[in-house]
């Protein structure tokens, strides 16, 4: 039996996947023009998570399976991420995601880890972002430069993430929306936080 996780998860993916196989080639390079931006910003956040906490992180928590993310049955996702990441996968990759969503899962880790690891290839932004207070410390405490390289990730994510502007995220939801899609994964359209935080920016 699907849990209600996987079954929110398989609702926004078969959306998105329906949309973008109905489009013509060049709508569908127009939706990719569109996060380019964003995915330069992701190869900046994974080179600076490669040159500082790769051997660390994977040692510590997904070799030792303690980690706080991919232990869980399921990480929060924005929908813009479900888009991003099929737009940067190919059929037979998003054929096992849905797969995925669709086996029963034993509730000790992460319905999208696999064998190989993550079966995303642009990973949800919250999981990419997520770097434990221990692995923080250590390495800020050695390498000084780190911690205001990490900052500056963390302020760019916010220009594509945070409604208090128009952003990447947000520019998402409302394409798919004016296409007849719906999803609970629509955060910026859904979070009472979120449109608080649009209303108090005039957004």
């Amino acid at each position: 039996m699907k849990s209600s996780y996987q079954v929110e998860q398989l609702e926004a993916l078969s959306c998105v996947r329906k949309h973008l196989t109905s489009l013509p080639r060049g709508e569908k390079d127009k939706l990719r023009a569109l996060v380019a931006d964003y995915l330069a910003f992701r190869r900046r956040v994974d080179d600076f998570q490669d040159r500082y906490f790769g051997s660390i992180c994977d040692h510590t928590c997904y070799r030792s399976h303690l980690s706080a993310c991919c232990s869980r049955e399921g990480i929060v996702t924005f929908f813009a991420d479900v888009v991003i990441n099929l737009l940067a996968s190919e059929e037979s990759e998003v054929e096992g995601l849905a797969k995925a969503l669709q086996t029963e899962d034993d509730g000790f880790k992460c319905v999208y880890l696999g064998r190989a690891g993550c079966r995303w290839n642009v990973k949800p932004i919250v999981c990419e972002m997520f770097l434990c207070d221990s692995a923080k410390t250590g390495v800020f405490n050695q390498h000084p430069e780190a911690e205001a390289e990490w900052s500056e990730l963390e302020r760019q994510r916010k220009t594509f993430t945070w409604p208090d502007r128009p952003v990447l995220f947000d520019m998402i939801e409302n394409y798919f929306i004016a296409a007849g899609c719906s999803s609970s994964l629509m955060y910026l359209h859904n979070s009472p936080g979120l449109l608080r935080v649009k209303r108090q920016a005039g957004v």
